[in-house]
């Protein structure tokens, strides 16, 4: 199954869950934990069959046939040993008069019994929803194309709707502070590359920083995620922390996640013992305890300057997260925005903390990455074993101007932008070939991307075959070609002629029904000016209409299934992956990092010193102006005056009757 598959399948199952949810009286909180535990039984299963297929397989013969399956088995072949009662197969069979809502809750019971790792995790309050809105859940999670998934593909279902459910507000009141966005954790992934020791989040929300780290460990090969890396994680909030013990489950990653308030507690005894700690901490949180006897001789603070005056809780996280590491280790973690250039007592431990070099990275993010709020915010990267050039050195990225637009209210970065900044990361770091690594890596991304819009136009031509869809709508044969060039065009300054080809498979359903209805046109001329004794020629046009009749069936019925996304997906992934390549040939031109005005600038800490300690990106690197290609500035301004003389027409009436009345 390739990334649109996967991609298409997330937002099928979703659409099917939610809609199932809609129709209901659950609210999206209540509804959360039932849908994930469902995922986490179906995902079991998936891993159980094919796990169950490899051991039989391995097994040695005995005198009495082959050796009896055990749960040892299972868990070497890194899967669990489902008891049949909590097979996804048994509950989706279930007749019904049996009671599901039970069933379901029997499941989780003996699946925890057995894996005391899930104890009291797994949700067990099916007899809370409505048993016939259960079975079509069940049946949403039992179509062929889910249970005939494999790998880590679950892994990435069961994430998906954890972003979902996040977006929606479900279970955090401040606004899914469960989860952080995809975009931010890769970010914090790429540029501190976590591969290998002791992994910590003090903060963990549901374990999304362990499972990218997972990810990004599979990706450079070698060894497996248990033997490279030790997760610890620390969660506040009950529920929580059970997402992420689920999380780590689904994914197969060993870890250790403690409920506990990283406030008063240090409940892993981490201190200097990191090698890579990752947090999206809670921002401005008030009325921490100070008068505390832990956080007075907290040891994850600096001496004497260690406990601020303010009344929030950033700088009490800062320094948690340089006090857990080692002296190589690294820590990336988000922040809010005013902890950059925050004054008194907060600039002092600032201070304190730039002065031991340890200071990496400070990427500015723009607004809207965030699901439930807009406010823009900072990741700071630490590094307590950089390379001595970089020592009184601090790397500045203002990625404000740096995104895509998921939706008119949601931003992240594609895979294309969090590429580049990695690259320069890695540049600065020292790689000399970084730039150009990248460079290259962009332009794979770009000739995969345009081979996935191949492959969902000709998804559309198979769809609608037939020879006057094939020779007379669009000639996919050449749209092919000019396609495959679309890269080099790019490269070669014809970037503006590449986006007017594109132009072309923007949405292929409107275009098709008008030459379709064109060509009906046609047909009905054609029969009218027919001779009736003409028996063959009215028998080619009787054929063309039935061809015509199919086509226009298949077009509708590929509108109703697909709609845009079937093809308007591919096109968007691809003109972003050509962006984002002809952006770094523009950034770097000769291939090797140079600070670029408006995105980022090396400063050394006499810099920083003179700009009073600020560790804002946007006082060091200048300012850049970014067009939007895709905003229409002409219309908007339009609008603009259209409402101003619309308000000073108010205004002068407004003023007319004041001074009316007044006379």
């Amino acid at each position: 199954m390739n990334q649109q598959q996967i991609k298409q399948l997330e937002t099928e199952l979703w659409a099917s869950a939610d809609n199932l949810r809609a129709n209901s009286k659950l609210t999206a909180a209540e509804y959360k934990d039932p849908v994930l535990g469902l995922i986490l039984l179906r995902y079991a299963q998936n891993r159980y069959q094919q796990a169950k297929l490899n051991i039989e397989a391995s097994l040695p013969e005995t005198p009495r046939g082959k050796a009896k399956l055990t749960k040892e088995h299972f868990l070497a072949a890194g899967a669990m040993m489902v008891p049949e009662q909590s097979q996804y197969d048994y509950l989706a069979n279930l007749p019904e008069g049996v009671e599901i809502c039970e069933a379901l809750n029997t499941a989780m019971r003996l699946i925890e019994e057995e894996y005391t790792d899930l104890a009291g995790i797994l949700p067990k309050n099916y007899q809370e929803m409505d048993p016939d809105l259960l079975r079509e859940l069940i049946r949403v999670f039992n179509k062929d194309a889910v249970k005939n998934l494999t790998g880590d593909v679950f892994g990435r279902i069961y994430e998906y709707f954890l972003m979902k459910f996040s977006m929606s507000g479900a279970g955090a009141q401040e606004g899914g502070e469960f989860f952080t966005p995809p975009s931010l954790v890769q970010l914090i992934v790429n540029l501190i590359q976590p591969d290998h020791g002791i992994i910590h989040d003090p903060a963990c929300g549901s374990g999304g920083m362990f499972v990218q780290t997972g990810h990004f460990i599979e990706e450079r090969g070698g060894k497996s995620v248990n033997e490279a890396i030790k997760c610890y994680g620390t969660e506040l909030k009950s529920n929580n922390a059970k997402l992420a013990k689920m999380n780590l489950a689904i994914h197969g990653i060993e870890g250790k996640v403690i409920e506990s308030n990283s406030f008063y507690s240090d409940p892993h005894d981490l201190v200097a013992k990191c090698d890579f700690v990752m947090a999206n901490p809670p921002f401005n949180v008030n009325k921490v305890d100070k008068d505390k006897d832990y956080v007075k001789n907290d040891p994850r603070l600096f001496k004497e300057v260690g406990i601020p005056k303010a009344d929030n809780g950033n700088y009490l996280w800062i320094q948690y997260f340089y006090h857990y590491l080692n002296d190589k280790g690294r820590a990336g973690f988000v922040m809010a925005s005013s902890a950059t250039d925050a004054g008194n007592s907060e600039k002092a431990i600032r201070q304190k903390l730039i002065e031991t070099g340890a200071v990496d990275c400070i990427v500015a993010v723009g607004n809207n990455f965030f699901y439930t709020r807009s406010l823009p915010c900072h990741v700071w990267f630490l590094d307590r074993g950089k390379r001595e050039k970089n020592h009184d050195r601090i790397l500045m990225i203002d990625g404000r101007n740096t995104f895509r637009k998921v939706t008119t209210t949601i931003n992240d970065y594609s895979p294309g932008q969090l590429l580049t900044f990695q690259a320069i990361m890695n540049a600065y770091r020292g790689d000399l070939l970084a730039i150009d690594k990248c460079t290259a890596q962009l332009q794979a991304h770009a000739i995969e991307q345009a081979a996935s819009l191949v492959e969902a136009v000709n998804e559309l031509r198979q769809h609608c075959a037939g020879s006057l869809f094939n020779n007379t709508v669009l000639n996919f044969k050449a749209a092919q070609l000019e396609l495959a060039h679309c890269v080099i065009l790019a490269k070669d300054a014809g970037y503006t002629a590449c986006h007017a080809l594109l132009k072309t498979f923007e949405n292929p359903v409107p275009k098709l029904a008008a030459l379709l209805e064109n060509y009906k046109i046609q047909l009905d001329t054609a029969k009218k000016a027919l001779d009736k004794k003409d028996s063959a020629g009215k028998k080619q046009l009787d054929e063309q209409a039935k061809l015509l009749r199919e086509l226009n069936a298949a077009i509708n019925a590929y509108q109703s299934e697909y709609g845009k996304s079937q093809v308007g997906e591919p096109i968007q992934d691809y003109k972003q992956a050509l962006k984002d390549w002809h952006q770094v040939l523009q950034y770097f031109p000769d291939g090797h990092y140079a600070d670029v005005e408006g995105l980022c600038k090396v400063v050394d800490l006499t810099e920083v010193e003179e700009n009073d300690y600020s560790l804002t990106p946007g006082r060091y690197v200048g300012y850049s102006v970014q067009v939007d290609e895709d905003f229409d500035y002409q219309k908007r301004l339009s609008e603009i005056r259209g409402e101003l003389a619309g308000l000073n027409a108010d205004a002068n009436g407004l003023m007319g009757l004041i001074q009316g009345i007044s006379v």
